[in-house]
């Protein structure tokens, strides 16, 4: 798996744990939208696009399969949100 382009899009809510947005190129030819960058209690994180079920859980509508995909998922997102801060671009108010 090659992830060819990640786009980041800053929150700015200073009381919210959701810092950003993120979209993904796999292999030039598959994209995926609304990955979230959220403030933990360890740091930051990634969580894949989920939707709410009737009973009020979140599922993951696309997700990696194995665990050194998900690894190679995060710290590349990680790592272009902290390319993203540090270069100051703006943040998006939602």
């Amino acid at each position: 798996m090659k992830i060819n382009d990640i786009r980041i899009r800053l929150i700015n809510k200073s009381e919210s744990k959701l810092k950003a947005v993120a979209s993904i190129v796999i292999d030039d030819c598959f994209v995926i939208h609304d990955i979230k960058v959220l403030e933990g209690n360890q740091g930051n994180f990634v969580a894949m696009p989920s939707r709410k079920t009737p009973d009020g859980q979140y599922k993951d509508v696309a997700h990696p399969l194995n665990t050194p995909t998900r690894e190679a998922l995060n710290k590349a997102v990680l790592e272009e949100y902290e390319k993203v801060l540090k270069e100051g671009n703006q943040a998006v108010q939602e």
